[in-house]
C-alpha cells in the first residue's frame, strides 16, 4: 500500500475513515470467547448422603454439647471401663483451648450442612468445594486425635463420640468419592 492511499490519522492518533476520527480501519475486531472454566455434576447420591450423615453428626454433637453444658449424666452409655461416656467427656481431653469439642462438632456440622446444600453441591465454585474437602479433612484429623485421646490417655471409650467419629469418617468418603466420581459438564462459552 502506498502512502498516498493510506488513510491519514486522525486527531485522537487512530486513523480514521472517510472523515470519521477515531473509527479503525478495516474490519470490526472480532472478540473471541472465552471458556468458562467446566462445572462437575456430583454423583446423585452425594447430596443426600452428605446432608444425611451432617444432621446425624449435628444431632448427636447437639446432645453432647447439652451434656457438657448442663454436666447431666444422661448418656445412656455403659460404665464398665473400656466404655465409659461420662469418663470421657468430662476428662481434661474433652476440651480443645477450654472449648468444649462437643461444641466445635456442633459448629464444624453447622458449616458442613451449609457446604453440603445441593446448591453448594451443583452451583458452588471451586472455593466452596475445596472448602467441603478441605473441612471433612480437618474433621478427620480431629476425629484421629480424639481417638488417640480416648485410647491412649484416657483409657476409656465414650459410644456417642464414637457416632460422631464414624459419621465424620464417612461424610470425608462421601465428600471425597463424589469429588472424584464428578461428571464434568461442557464448557459454556460467553462473549466478552
Amino acid at each position: 500500500m502506498s502512502a498516498a492511499s493510506r488513510p491519514k490519522p486522525s486527531r485522537s492518533g487512530r486513523s480514521g475513515r472517510s472523515g470519521q476520527p477515531g473509527r479503525p480501519v478495516g474490519p470490526e475486531p472480532r472478540i473471541a470467547p472465552v471458556a468458562v472454566p467446566p462445572r462437575a455434576t456430583p454423583p446423585r447420591w452425594a447430596v443426600p448422603a452428605s446432608l444425611g450423615l451432617c444432621v446425624v453428626g449435628l444431632g448427636v454433637s447437639a446432645f453432647l454439647a447439652y451434656e457438657s453444658a448442663t454436666a447431666s449424666v444422661i448418656l445412656a452409655c455403659p460404665v464398665n471401663g473400656a466404655i465409659d461416656c461420662g469418663k470421657v467427656t468430662t476428662s481434661a481431653w474433652s476440651k480443645l483451648f477450654g472449648i468444649p469439642v462437643s461444641y466445635l462438632g456442633l459448629l464444624f456440622f453447622i458449616g458442613m450442612i451449609a457446604l453440603c446444600t445441593k446448591a453448594a453441591w451443583t452451583r458452588g465454585s471451586a472455593l466452596v468445594h475445596n472448602l467441603r474437602l478441605g473441612g471433612t479433612v480437618v474433621g478427620v484429623a480431629m476425629v484421629v486425635y480424639l481417638v488417640w485421646a480416648e485410647l491412649f490417655r484416657i483409657g476409656a471409650i465414650c459410644l456417642w463420640c464414637t457416632v460422631v467419629h464414624v459419621v465424620s469418617f464417612a461424610l470425608f468418603c462421601v465428600v471425597l468419592f463424589a469429588r472424584v466420581l464428578a461428571e464434568p459438564t461442557p464448557a459454556a462459552t460467553l462473549r466478552r
